[in-house]
């Protein structure tokens, strides 16, 4: 990463107050070092969820995989809306996205669950290329693949390099200013909206999803660049510059001593988090209108790009609105949970525009209680236990994924049975 400014430090104190830098340009320098790592955690986060967003975005296209002349993996951007299941009124896929989901999701949290146990004994720059290279390796398999199950093989590739980023760059925000962890949440909104936006257009516009994701192949090398090029040594606060940070990433992040635990920590996030994303992909998919010019792919990429701008808005707006009380973020969402699933089994609402306006306003509940949870764990836990504490607490939203996976596979076989 950047300069040594621990070694710089300690080099000017020992040569006495004669030697001692000018303030103003010691501020400027710190001011610059402020916005390159405030820009290169946002970068971070952006190009970490990327290809997690854009997996999740061509689900229905995976899933809907077809095999095209001379053995070619093909899939229409614009398919004609046939229906997979005669019997039922909500043009079933014969799986549910809800396979992508969780091949886009598991391994994630495997990574999660064990980084505690191992992965501190790699410093950071080796996890930060893995997660490249298993990101430019998602887009290239799926982009080549001839069957669902290949494609998925890629969709566990991009999971890996998303949960291997996540727990290594929460952990990496400990060695620097707080404000960092709303730049990174702000990324990782973008990295929502940029990918299913970015997937809508391009297939939208008439490019192959094959060739849509070949163009992607530009992220994962932003992420590198971002973490090598842009970012400054990190700064404790006993000064030892970037090879303190790198010694810290080799300890390990459970000490003898438990840390005390504190309103709204990561045990309170678990149980929140999970309901925070629980309610997102039982229905999406399900939520499908004839009376629209727009095909069900079509449908479900908008509202894979209307959840995720939701979403994008409400994790970039921590300087402007912050909130305590998270479990009300959680509540709400329950309750358009409950709403959604009352609308795929009664069928009243009259059009998708409405429904357009609830998952715009169910990503900005999302999206607010991610960034406000990890800033309230960022504020209430001591330096020494932060790195630790971002780590624990990433698991939570993580498990709420796998959940509402694991239950939508049996949801989507019931409701698409009905007649």
């Amino acid at each position: 990463m950047g300069g040594c400014a621990g070694s710089r430090r300690r080099l000017l104190d020992s040569e006495g107050e004669e030697t001692a830098p000018e303030p103003r340009p010691r501020l400027l320098d710190r001011q610059g070092a402020l916005w390159k790592n405030a820009m290169g955690f946002w970068l971070l986060g952006l190009c970490n969820n990327f290809s997690y967003v854009v997996m999740l975005s061509a689900a229905h296209d995976i899933l809907s995989h077809q095999r095209a002349s001379g053995n070619q993996s093909h899939v229409d951007p614009d398919p004609a809306p046939t229906t997979h299941n005669s019997s039922s009124r909500f043009d079933c896929n014969s799986v549910s996205t809800a396979a992508v989901l969780l091949a886009d999701i598991l391994p994630t949290l495997v990574i999660k669950l064990l980084a505690p146990l191992g992965l501190h004994l790699l410093p950071y720059s080796p996890r930060v290329l893995v997660s490249g290279i298993c990101s430019a390796g998602s887009f290239i398999l799926v982009a080549f693949s001839h069957s669902v199950g290949t494609s998925l093989c890629g969709v566990v590739l991009a999971s890996i390099s998303s949960g291997l980023g996540e727990v290594t760059f929460l952990s990496l925000t400990a060695f620097y200013p707080r404000a960092v962890i709303s730049w990174w949440s702000s990324g990782t909104g973008g990295a929502g909206l940029l990918g299913a936006l970015s997937y809508l257009g391009l297939t939208q516009a008439g490019l192959s999803p094959q060739h849509t994701l070949l163009s992607m192949l530009g992220i994962p090398a932003l992420l590198l660049a971002s973490y090598f090029f842009l970012l400054t040594s990190p700064e404790p606060q006993d000064p030892g510059g970037e090879e303190e940070a790198e010694t810290s990433a080799r300890q390990p992040l459970i000490n003898s001593e438990a840390p005390e635990a504190k309103p709204d920590s990561s045990l309170n996030l678990s149980l929140q988090e999970r309901w925070t994303v629980f309610k997102v992909w039982m229905v999406f998919e399900l939520l499908f209108f004839r009376n629209t010019s727009l095909t069900h792919a079509q449908q479900y990429r908008w509202y894979q790009m209307l959840y995720q701008a939701g979403v994008f808005v409400s994790r970039s707006s921590l300087r402007c609105c912050r909130i305590r009380f998270t479990w009300v973020l959680a509540l709400l969402q329950c309750f358009n949970l409950a709403f959604l699933l009352v609308d795929v089994w009664l069928s009243f609402l009259p059009s998708i525009y409405l429904v357009f306006l609830i998952i715009l306003y169910e990503g900005l509940l999302g999206g607010a209680a991610y960034v406000n949870t990890f800033h309230n764990i960022a504020l209430e836990t001591s330096d020494e236990h932060r790195e630790f504490a971002m780590a624990a607490a990433c698991i939570s939203d993580t498990l709420g994924i796998s959940l509402s996976g694991l239950l939508a596979l049996p949801l989507h076989d019931f409701l698409c049975h009905l007649s």
